[in-house]
Parts: structure tokens; C-alpha cells; sequence
């Protein structure tokens, strides 16, 4: 085959350090998802949706098969980082936790899963960010050690 064709969506989550609610105003939040879209692009990669909370956020992302999912989230997380503290856009952001969850969907559940993330703030009312956490690690077979969500 003379090309290379793939199409991976993944869900991507991180928190603030130590999940402290810094992350605060949607029209914040709105901007950071905003400026973290450019870096996505930049990377010759697609951000289908951002959404959060104070104390975390949800990157829907489309891959490229050149790039390392793992290069992508350390780039936006140092690069974003620097971002929120050069504009003060959350004064009272410290740094991201280390470490991120990933999880990969077919292309047919992206509708869904902009809605998710477009819709953060209402669920987080029904479901705290921890046990969104847990539920989404079992149920993409994800074994976890509990001791980090102490």
C-alpha cells in the first residue's frame, strides 16, 4: 500500500496538581481549550472538543499516525502551562498532575463524546471527577491502583 491510513479518536483527561479546583470560568476554560486546539493543530493533529471543570479537562483529539500520543499531551501540557501563567488566565494554577488517561473510540462514538465534553459541567453536579475517573478506566479494562485516588 503506497500511503498510510488511520483514524484514531481518543479521549484524553488530566488533572490540575493534586486536583485543586484552579481552573475557574467556562470563558477561561473556553480559551485554554482554544489555545490547546492551536497546539493540536500544530501538530498536524485534530481537537474535536475541549471540555472540563476547575479541576480537570477532557481533550477529544483525532491522531495523526506520525505522532506519539505521548509527545502530543507532554507538548500541551508544558506548553499550555506556560500559557495560563504568562496570561494569568487561572492565578491560582500551580502546574498539571503528572500522568493523563487515554482512551481510544471508534469514529462512530465522536458525536457522543463531543457532548461529553462539551457537557462537563452538568455531569460533574451527578458524578465527582474521581469516580469519572474509575468508571471511565473499568470500562475501557484499565487496571488503576486505588492509593492514587486518595
Amino acid at each position: 500500500m503506497s500511503s498510510t491510513y488511520i483514524r484514531t479518536v481518543y479521549q484524553i483527561v488530566f488533572s490540575t496538581k493534586y486536583r485543586e479546583p484552579v481552573m475557574i470560568g467556562r470563558e477561561q476554560r473556553e480559551k485554554l481549550y482554544s489555545y490547546m486546539g492551536a497546539i493540536v493543530k500544530n501538530k498536524g493533529c485534530t481537537m474535536y472538543q475541549g471540555g472540563g471543570v476547575e479541576d480537570h479537562l477532557h481533550l477529544i483529539i483525532g491522531l495523526h499516525p506520525s505522532v506519539a500520543l505521548a509527545s502530543l499531551v507532554k507538548d500541551i501540557k508544558l506548553a499550555s502551562s506556560r500559557f495560563i501563567r504568562h496570561t494569568n488566565l487561572f492565578p491560582d494554577f500551580r502546574y498539571w498532575q503528572v500522568g493523563y488517561g487515554a482512551f481510544t473510540y471508534t469514529p462512530d462514538a465522536l458525536r457522543n463524546l463531543i457532548l461529553y465534553a462539551e457537557n462537563q459541567e452538568a455531569h460533574h453536579r451527578k458524578e465527582n471527577s474521581s469516580n469519572e475517573l474509575r468508571r471511565l478506566l473499568h470500562k475501557n479494562g484499565v487496571e488503576f491502583d486505588e492509593q492514587y485516588f486518595e
